[in-house]
């Protein structure tokens, strides 16, 4: 637990001196709380020998001066601390976000993003709370509690061992409780896991929900991981609730046992001896009345101290969890990295895949591809075919080291992708995903994507390749023509030319579309094609398609069954000599009589 805590107060950096000015402020306000009592112990003694009230003046100005001491303290201790707290949860939501955006495919797969989503918030909030206590009540508390302790036994003497015997009484309790509480509020974080993966899914497949008018199902489904979370944060809190009574109770007893001493001993009170022969004072100490008072403050002020680090416990219960997920992030690495002296630059757009084999999890039994072996020329128009599952879309995410073989080498530009820079590598390699998206901004912010410094003349051609310049531009607002979220506001087949336009901004040295023309009609399908050949003969393009009439023309055709390289070749090679081609094309065709 304190590696995970350290890992995470790395992120409090320019903000450090903020939380060490927090605990000095707490520091001095605990010691003049714990110095009021016994002056005011002295004012009350004094009052008694005076023959005027010019003697009481000292006192005066003493207690106004250690109480606007106390109350100054306070303000700039907690000022302090908010800033501490604020610029810390910032710095910490900026770690986790780099952290995640450094992560490969396959730390992403380790984590859902509804549970990324709540460690960045939920788990950032609940541990910013706890970092704002923890440099004010966790230093202030147990300075109180020994402060008061010693002018406790100063004033009082021995009966300020009546706090020191409750003080290990309580805190057992407390540690009993804490361990109850922090197994059921581990699996609460989980339920906040649960309750934003609901809601991520409703809000993304609303239309899927209103047309399948499924709306009181996921009313239902979300009302369940509601109640699921209600209950065990109500049982969590029933057990940390129990606290308050038991601390109020033992506050009550060490309170009365006080003030029933303290008046035995004021009033000097006998008992008999055992012998029965006469009585004897029982004298403990000499107490004055303001000696009791004060007395009884600082057993208040022991006691209470002990409460608010009761309330620290339960808060630090529940940030631990948080902080715990939040270190896990923070301790993933990136399975891709880049190598110590990598190469700069994509010479070509040339692929070669060396006994390729690949599986997503180092666990699991079967591989997702298996024995690849590809030489792809520089400038080949190369298409990709096969039935749902066959490992289309993890042959070409190997290219641009999405994952990393399990077996075997990929070669770009001649060299391992291994030994390239990612940026390097990634900025040669365009690749348009199965599901294309958009962020919310204009069309002119979504395509410098793919080049931030890109004019609107390389924006428009861009767009004329991808054949959606005509829709764009018959636009009043052309190219800040307003992109919702997710591109809500354009069909799939827009969504998927916009897309498309925004890689080849990039002028990759090798284009891979991943089915990405799925929504297009067969026409523009044909018309993008034409303009990739015509206007971009010496770029790569390698392109996953359901449709043959999509690939029909590529150089080579690779057909892929179940992971494996079924056959390579042309339409018309496969056509002849390979029956899966065979078959999709005279489904497709409904020539099945040739």
């Amino acid at each position: 637990m304190f590696k995970m805590i350290a890992k995470v107060l790395k992120s409090v950096r320019e903000y450090k001196i903020f939380a060490i000015i927090t605990p000095l402020f707490m520091i001095g306000e605990a010691a003049v709380e714990c110095a009021l009592p016994f002056v005011m112990s002295q004012f009350v003694d004094k009052i008694e020998f005076v023959t005027s009230i010019t003697e009481l003046v000292p006192y005066f100005l003493i207690i106004l001066g250690l109480a606007i001491v106390s109350i100054a303290c306070g303000i700039l201790g907690g000022r302090f601390a908010a800033y501490a707290a604020s610029g810390f949860a910032k710095n910490l939501r900026r770690d986790l976000y780099k952290k995640v955006e450094s992560f490969s495919f396959e730390n992403i797969d380790h984590f859902h993003a509804s549970s990324l989503v709540t460690r960045m918030t939920t788990d950032v909030t609940n541990t910013q709370n706890s970092f704002a206590m923890a440099i004010r009540i966790v230093v202030r508390a147990p300075l109180m509690l020994i402060f008061s302790a010693v002018m406790a036994f100063i004033v009082g003497g021995n009966l300020a061992w009546i706090f020191v015997i409750a003080i290990p009484v309580i805190g057992i309790i407390f540690v009993v409780v804490a361990k109850f509480a922090m197994g059921i509020f581990r699996r609460v974080f989980k339920r906040y896991d649960a309750l934003n993966e609901s809601v991520q899914e409703n809000v993304a497949g609303m239309r899927v929900v209103k047309s399948y008018v499924r709306e009181e199902y996921e009313d239902n489904k979300f009302s369940t991981a509601s109640n699921n979370l209600s209950k065990d944060f109500i049982k969590a809190e029933k057990i940390v609730a129990l606290m308050t009574p038991l601390m109020n109770t033992s506050i009550h007893v060490v309170y009365l046992i006080t003030m029933f001493l303290s008046a035995l001993i004021i009033f000097n009170t006998s008992t008999p001896e055992a012998d029965g022969k006469g009585g004897v004072k029982i004298i403990w100490g000499q107490l004055s009345t303001a000696q009791m008072s004060a007395l009884l403050t600082y057993g208040i002020q022991i006691l209470m101290s002990i409460m608010m680090i009761s309330m620290i416990v339960t808060m630090l219960v529940m940030s631990f969890e948080s902080i715990r997920r939040i270190s896990e992030v923070l301790d993933e690495e990136s399975t891709i990295k880049n190598p110590e002296n990598p190469v700069m630059a994509v010479n070509d757009g040339s692929v070669v895949f060396d006994n390729v084999s690949f599986k997503y999890k180092k666990e699991a039994e079967c591989y997702a591809v298996s024995d690849l072996n590809i030489n792809i020329k520089s400038g080949q128009f190369v298409g990709i075919i096969g039935s749902t599952g066959s490992g289309k879309s993890t042959l070409v995410n190997l290219i641009s080291r999405l994952y990393d073989t399990t077996e075997g080498h990929v070669f770009v530009g001649g060299h391992d992708v291994k030994e390239y820079d990612l940026k390097a590598l990634r900025d040669s390699v365009a690749v348009v995903l199965q599901k294309n998206f958009l962020f919310s901004g204009t069309v002119a912010s979504n395509m410098r994507w793919g080049k931030k410094d890109a004019t609107e003349e390389e924006m428009i051609n861009a767009l004329r390749v991808a054949q959606i310049s005509e829709t764009i531009e018959a636009t009043k607002e052309r190219l800040d023509k307003v992109v919702e979220q997710g591109g809500a506001n354009f069909s799939g087949g827009q969504k998927q030319r916009l897309c498309i336009a925004r890689a080849l901004l990039k002028n990759p040295k090798i284009l891979i579309l991943d089915d990405s023309t799925s929504a297009v009609d067969t026409k523009t399908d044909r018309l993008i094609r034409k303009a990739l050949k015509n206007d971009l003969p010496e770029m790569t393009k390698i392109v996953i398609a359901q449709r043959i009439s999509s690939i029909e023309e590529a150089d080579q055709i690779i057909v892929l069954d179940n992971g494996r390289i079924n056959d390579i070749g042309t339409h018309q090679e496969l056509l002849a000599n390979n029956e899966i081609y065979r078959e999709i094309y005279q489904s497709q065709t409904q020539k099945g009589g040739e």
